[in-house]
């Protein structure tokens, strides 16, 4: 799977970014719900949904495609065997973002939450 030069995570390069990406995708895919900046949970959102996209097809070759995007046997296995099938007659829409409070004075990132709906 291609990474898109659309991908808005400020201040990084592509390497940084396909790293962060795929970190975030693999702990929400096994945990459900991760917390995190609103910045970077609206730019996991299109990256997670193409590969519960994929696992819906459960193909060999999306299989493959999303191990090698993901590189984490684990994720892959729930996301093709709990994930996918759970969105089965689900048209799109897989992730939901729920914003947070600030940090406080000295931070003021914007907190989101971003899960499996």
């Amino acid at each position: 799977m291609a990474f898109t030069k659309k991908a808005t995570t400020p201040g990084r390069t592509i390497g940084q970014r396909r790293a962060l990406l795929r970190s975030q995708a693999r702990s929400l895919i096994l945990e459900e719900r991760i917390s995190t900046t609103e910045a970077k949970a609206k730019a996991l959102r299109p990256f997670v949904e193409r590969l519960v996209t994929y696992a819906k097809k459960n193909t060999l070759a999306s299989r493959r495609l999303t191990k090698s995007t993901l590189g984490d046997d684990e994720a892959v296995k729930k996301l093709f065997e709990v994930v996918g099938p759970r969105y089965a007659d689900r048209a799109g829409g897989y992730t939901r973002i729920v914003k947070r409070t600030a940090r406080g004075a000295n931070d003021a990132r914007k907190l989101a939450y971003i899960a499996l709906v």
